[in-house]
């Protein structure tokens, strides 16, 4: 019945699209998800509060979606927003406008909201925008449009928020505020992968992350020293190249290590009992002191990289609001702390004065605080290249436009044209490894082209001497 009352919403639309007028005002436009097509999903009324004659709901598969007919008399920038009831806890869903995909997410609500859905850019004539599934479980009332009003300068903080910062880490980031907002630095997860893109493209990303799970001491008890993540983070350095490190940081003890959930998985909040809450409230515990026994380790490893010249885009404790790695599954409060542990402790007791500190999620109540953060980021993985607008404007309010944004870890790497269309700007965009780099469902090998080879974005070649260029800066 669902799919029938869809088709027959479909085919209204389809009528109805001869005589809209195209969008291309100075007010805005409410679209009703009980007016769009259905795919999949179906118009409810039980939940109180709706616009219109309904909502939609029914979004349990990762295939169902509802799809809103634009028309547009010009090419023109649009403000987003999407009302919502997150009756079912906090999601997330795919906004996709033309065949370009950004993620959104939904917070938890007892009753209907609105939240943004970034920058939408309507071309010339008809436009197609889907809301599909991703997390699913919410229900959707209506969107609306707004003209987007253009964004004025960036105030970017123009110190480090370690004081004792080392003149490497100073320098670059001079260089990052030098270029931010007129170019991107190309990025990508692990240097093999750094190498399939050169061997794609015939250009070589900029920037190469690396993990340091690995030495996590958990792992190593169990595998050994098997690690060369710094090795390889030396040698981008070495030629010329932009160092990020991220730790997945496996569970410091409580490993389940079954068939389910082996060892090697202990970063995940699945595979071990160990809990951060009850950790942080007994210092005098083992379990803190195995905590700061894995910090350390990885001061160990970052002090290589400091005694190499290195200066590190530093990201712990990445996607913490996700709850799915264990330094996020008690909540905001532990992993702030955590993380202000882990900032006093390499900086004030082992002196790695060559990080900068990038925060890695776009939520409010997660921030740490503008004390120890100097660069705002967050993980999108929605395919599609589009701009991730949503997320570029969520971290612009988190860092109230003084603290540089990035896109830490990509699944898709974005087109240029999109991001200079969008005013999206990314300081960075890092591209994740295998199953997403390689994979042509998330980056072509045409479209990687396309993007290396853009004027807008920053290549290996064209960021030789940026240490000059930040020494000039200071």
């Amino acid at each position: 019945m669902a799919r029938l009352i869809g088709l027959l919403y479909g085919l209204a639309a389809l009528a109805n699209l001869t005589t809209a007028k195209p969008v291309c005002r100075d007010e805005s436009t409410k679209y009703e998800a009980e007016d769009a097509v259905l795919s999949g999903t179906q118009i409810l009324t039980a939940q109180s509060g709706f616009s219109g004659s309904g909502y939609v709901g029914g979004f349990d598969t990762g295939t169902d979606k509802i799809t809103f007919t634009i028309p547009s008399s010009s090419a023109k920038l649009y403000d987003l927003s999407i009302r919502y009831a997150g009756i079912y806890g906090d999601k997330r869903t795919n906004v996709v406008l033309n065949g370009a995909s950004t993620e959104v997410s939904l917070p938890a609500t007892d009753s209907f909201a609105t939240v943004s859905g970034g920058q939408i850019l309507l071309n010339e004539g008809t436009n197609t925008l889907e809301i599909v599934s991703n997390w699913g479980w919410y229900l959707i009332d209506y969107i609306l449009i707004t003209p987007a009003t253009k964004g004025g300068a960036h105030n970017i903080n123009t110190n480090l928020v370690n004081p004792s910062a080392s003149t490497e880490a100073k320098q670059l980031y001079a260089y990052l505020r030098s270029i931010y907002g007129k170019k991107i630095l190309s990025g990508q997860q692990d240097l093999s992968y750094a190498n399939y893109v050169s061997s794609t493209t015939g250009k070589t990303p900029a920037l190469v992350s690396s993990d340091l799970m690995d030495y996590s001491p958990s792992r190593v008890a169990h595998q050994g020293d098997v690690s060369h993540a710094v090795e390889e983070a030396i040698t981008h350095h070495q030629r010329g190249g932009i160092v990020s490190i991220l730790w997945h940081w496996n569970a410091p003890t409580g490993l389940y290590d079954t068939s389910e959930n082996p060892w090697w998985s202990g970063f995940y909040t699945r595979a071990t009992n160990f809990d951060i809450a009850a950790t942080l409230a007994n210092p005098q515990g083992t379990n803190y002191n195995l905590l700061i026994r894995d910090i350390d380790a990885i001061a160990y490893q970052l002090k290589r990289l400091q005694s190499a010249g290195v200066p590190v885009l530093w990201r712990p404790l990445h996607e913490a609001e996700g709850g799915w790695f264990w330094w996020g599954a008690k909540g905001s409060a532990p992993a702030k702390q955590l993380y202000h542990i882990m900032y006093e402790r390499l900086t004030k007791v082992h002196g790695l004065n060559n990080l900068i500190w990038v925060w890695n999620s776009v939520a409010q109540d997660w921030y740490p605080g503008d004390e120890v953060v100097d660069i705002v980021s967050t993980d999108v993985y929605a395919q599609g290249n589009g701009p991730m607008s949503a997320q570029y404007n969520e971290l612009v309010a988190l860092g109230k436009d003084r603290k540089m944004v990035a896109a830490a870890e990509v699944g898709a790497a974005p087109r240029p044209d999109l991001l200079v269309a969008y005013g999206a700007h990314w300081l960075w965009f890092c591209t994740w490894g295998d199953s997403f780099i390689d994979n042509a469902d998330w980056n072509s090998p045409a479209v990687l082209n396309e993007i290396y080879h853009h004027d807008y974005v920053l290549t290996l070649d064209e960021i030789q001497g940026w240490k000059n260029i930040g020494a000039a800066q200071l």
